[in-house]
């Protein structure tokens, strides 16, 4: 349970396995919107540890990059995907910005509950957010896995063999995998395509091959290169917003949580939400990305049924070693661009499928038209990545496919509220 423990031993390894778990994502997110993998790993520990003590050490979680700020960091700095990415600071002042009001949401909830956060975001509005990102962020990975990259040098039609390789690694491992090797498709199946990509190009002379120099070149143990945000409101429009997507995210997570420990987690909804909010703010502060609670790691918890946060505190302090050494991050960037669009396909997919199962688990009813015209109306929005501009503020397809849902839901529902309160009172 959370509040009991293994012995020492035991502490470790469980808390390695749960590094290993969230290594493949909080490397993925930071490489693909050109940050640096080193910091935002750093910062997933520091993340974790924060969450650790805001919450009283009573839920188990690890942060790690959130995947949501992709498509706003990357639209917000007109970087290309996997490319190393010359306006970071911009994005900072944005992602500082959604901690902020993460933060505020959570401090409102731990004041007044969480009730109301259900109320505004349904499950037919959150499944219809989380669709919009995955399409979103769809013509980015396929850029990718096609070699368009500026600093990628494969040929297209090599690109894409390598970014399908590395698909049906990740396919496969996820289904055929024995024991927990099934749990780490992203990183056993972005292995296996580094070393097919690795065959064809160093070995084969198929494409450009992979550079090690650099990897030689580095210290073992050194501090990663920080950066300071600038404060732009353009950019803080489009990826503050994805503070909404993140409540829903870890209101579902905590839930889920609450359901594996028999135990209700809703009275530390509040301060979870002003954790990850904190974690993220610092993150933001010096160059890593925004944070959030992993569902691979409640992957590893639902394998063992070992919930303990101590273990989450360990976890932390393996992810501070590896983020304070360059060799680990010059070898994380001699990943291929084909590899990391084969990747990137997988995973904007998943974030799109993950609508399905919100939607089926919560049993939503598409043959009432109220839900079916928000999800209709998101999708598309998202999709076709719609901008808005309001009152000097640009909105991109997320913004626009999140708002859009929450806002529209509620228009077409207020009839139905209208005529539920007239039966009520007529009863």
């Amino acid at each position: 349970m959370p509040d009991e423990r293994l012995p020492t031993g035991q502490m470790f390894v469980l808390g390695l396995q749960h590094v290993v778990a969230m290594f493949g994502a909080t490397v993925l997110a930071p490489l693909l919107m050109g940050f640096d993998p080193n910091v935002s790993i750093l910062f997933s520990g520091i993340a974790t540890i924060i969450f650790f003590f805001v919450v009283g050490g009573r839920v188990p979680s690890y942060l790690g990059s959130s995947f949501a700020f992709i498509g706003p960091v990357l639209v917000a700095t007109g970087a290309s995907v996997g490319a190393p990415n010359p306006n970071i600071p911009l994005a900072l002042g944005g992602i500082i910005a959604a901690g902020a009001l993460y933060f505020l949401i959570g401090l409102v909830v731990q004041l007044a509950g969480h009730r109301w956060v259900e109320r505004i975001m349904p499950p037919v509005v959150t499944g219809a957010i989380v669709a919009a990102i995955g399409l979103v962020l769809a013509p980015i990975a396929i850029s990718s896995a096609s070699g368009t990259t500026p600093d990628n040098q494969a040929g297209t039609a090599f690109a894409r063999w390598i970014a399908l390789a590395t698909v049906v690694a990740v396919g496969l491992i996820a289904v055929y995998a024995p024991g927990m090797w099934r749990r780490l498709p992203v990183l056993v199946g972005g292995a296996i395509g580094y070393l097919v990509y690795f065959i064809c190009a160093n070995m084969l002379g198929l494409g450009q091959p992979i550079d090690f120099s650099k990897v030689a070149q580095a210290a073992w143990f050194g501090l990663p290169t920080f950066q300071s945000p600038v404060f732009n409101t353009q950019a803080m429009s489009l990826i503050a917003p994805v503070a909404i997507i993140l409540v829903a995210e870890n209101l579902g997570h905590i839930k889920a949580i609450g359901a594996m420990t028999g135990r209700n987690l809703d009275p530390h909804i509040g301060r979870a939400f002003m954790g990850d909010g904190i974690a993220t703010m610092l993150s933001g502060s010096a160059g890593g990305t925004g944070m959030t609670t992993y569902a691979e790691n409640m992957g590893v918890m639902a394998v063992t049924r070992i919930y303990s946060t101590l273990i989450f505190v360990i976890a932390a302090g393996i992810a501070l070693i590896l983020g304070l050494s360059p060799k680990f991050g010059a070898f994380i960037g001699t990943i291929p661009g084909p590899v990391l669009g084969g990747l990137s396909i997988v995973v904007f997919g998943l974030i799109a499928a993950t609508a399905g199962r919100i939607w089926v688990e919560n049993r939503v009813d598409f043959s009432n038209p109220r839900n079916l015209i928000t999800v209709a109306v998101a999708l598309v929005l998202g999709a076709g990545n719609f901008k808005l501009t309001v009152g000097g503020f640009t909105l991109d397809g997320i913004g626009t496919a999140t708002f859009g849902a929450i806002i529209l839901y509620h228009i077409l529902n207020l009839g139905h509220a209208a005529a539920a309160e007239r039966t009520h009172a007529a009863e």
